[in-house]
This record gives structure tokens, sequence and C-alpha cells, in this order.
């Protein structure tokens, strides 16, 4: 199965359908990030803490399969030079949109977050990162290419899922019912055949591990300097017990 093309597929269909991480922020937003009031989001509630981020005028930030109108926008009204990769073109459509239509300049790049080829070494002086590794089964590579095109003391900012999320049941919560069923690393590969998941309409997902997550940036080089965990804002029963996403702030020396 092609992983890659079918969640690219996946994803352009979301911004038909305006999933919510796929509408482009409005008017109101960038003009307050121009005045120096903003805030961004890598997981799905907690705002992204400004201390994490460096002085935004004229750096060079890479929002990292980050397409959709929400990031890139932000983060160049607040006076970033943005360069957006995804690998859904109507996705960044979406920050195309929004540059036109409040008169900034955002670059964008189709392409895959696990081979950033198209970058020099040490290009970027922040890279924001989204909850987005999940569709993707071997996400080593995206800190590996994430450190090498960051510049010496330049900062990555992630989202990704706590990894206890995938243990239970998807059907039986749904019911109220919270029943570990799943095994980790996850990889829906693992429970539906691939002609149950090209009909579910669903992405594919894979529920990496902590190691995989936090490790696998130390591993890469980079010094964690920030932690924080999120919910689902209350909406799922898991979020009653604990946490489903974690950020971190990672730096490279």
């Amino acid at each position: 199965m092609d992983i890659i093309e079918h969640n690219k597929g996946n994803w352009n269909d979301k911004v038909a359908k305006q999933n919510q991480w796929t509408v482009p922020v409005g008017r109101e937003e960038i003009k307050r990030a121009r005045e120096g009031e903003w805030t961004i989001v890598v997981t799905t509630e907690k705002p992204v803490p400004h201390e994490w981020f460096p002085e935004l005028k004229g750096k060079r930030v890479l929002c990292l399969a980050s397409g959709g109108g929400q990031q890139g926008p932000i983060l160049a009204a607040a006076g970033a030079e943005v360069t957006v990769l995804d690998f859904s073109e109507e996705q960044l459509k979406q920050d195309a949109f929004v540059a036109e239509r409040d008169g900034l300049t955002i670059h964008t790049v189709l392409g895959s977050m696990t081979d950033l080829g198209m970058f020099d070494d040490a290009t970027f002086d922040l890279i924001v990162h989204p909850v987005s590794n999940v569709f993707i089964p071997d996400i080593q590579p995206v800190w590996e290419e994430a450190y090498r095109v960051l510049k010496p003391g330049g900062t990555l900012i992630s989202g990704f899922m706590n990894p206890v999320f995938y243990l239970f049941d998807w059907k039986l919560q749904e019911q109220g019912i919270l029943q570990v069923n799943h095994k980790l690393p996850y990889s829906d590969l693992d429970y539906a055949s691939e002609q149950e998941i090209a009909e579910s309409g669903d992405a594919l997902e894979f529920g990496h591990t902590l190691e995989q997550q936090i490790q696998g940036q130390i591993r890469a080089g980079f010094m964690i300097a920030g932690f924080y965990e999120d919910t689902f804002g209350g909406t799922r029963l898991l979020d009653r017990y604990c946490s489903s996403f974690i950020a971190t702030r990672a730096i490279k020396p």
C-alpha cells in the first residue's frame, strides 16, 4: 500500500470537507499577529508558550507538514520569513490563499516531512512541526532532516500523539468503554486490511513510542528544552484519564 499517496488523498479530501485543521485563520487573527498579539498550536488546545520562540522578525521559519493556512500565516504576520512544507496540494493552497488575501509572503513547498533535500544545511532558525508524524511509519528521518536544516542554536517545536492514545479499542470508546486492544508501536495495518483501510475514508495512522518520539530527537542531536501535554478539550473519553498529546521544544546545539 502506498501510505503517502493514501494519506495525501485523504488530506486533500479533508480540505473539501473543511476539517478543522484545514480551515485558514481569519483576517482578524492576522491583524492581531501584525500588532504583536499572536498564538499558535501544535497540538489541539494549548497554545505554544511564547518563551519557546526566538524573536520572529527576520527569522527563517519552516512549518513542517503544517499546511492548512494556520501556523504559517500567523508566523509570517508576526514578522518571520515563512516556508510551509506539506504533502497535500490542497492544504498548501490554504496558506497561499491567506498570503494573497492578507498581503503576506509565504513560500509553499510540496513534499514529504521525511525528505528535506530541497533545503541546504543550516537554513532555518525555527521549525514548527504540529501533530503530523502520526501519518508516517518511520519518524527518525523527520528528526534527522530537521536537525540538518536547522541552524546551530535553532529551535524545533513539535506536537505529537501520546502513544497511550492508540492502546484502546476505537469502537468500544464510542460506547464509553476503555479496553486495551492494541500493541505499541501501533499501525492501522495490523488491525485492518488494505482494502478495509482504502474503503474507510480515513487516513492511515501510526502510533509511535515515546522512545521513538523523544529519544529519536535526542539521537538526531537535539537537546530537549521544553515539554507539555494536551487533551482533546474534553471531547474524548480518554480526556477524563490522561492527555493524548505531547509538545516538545528541542534545541540544536
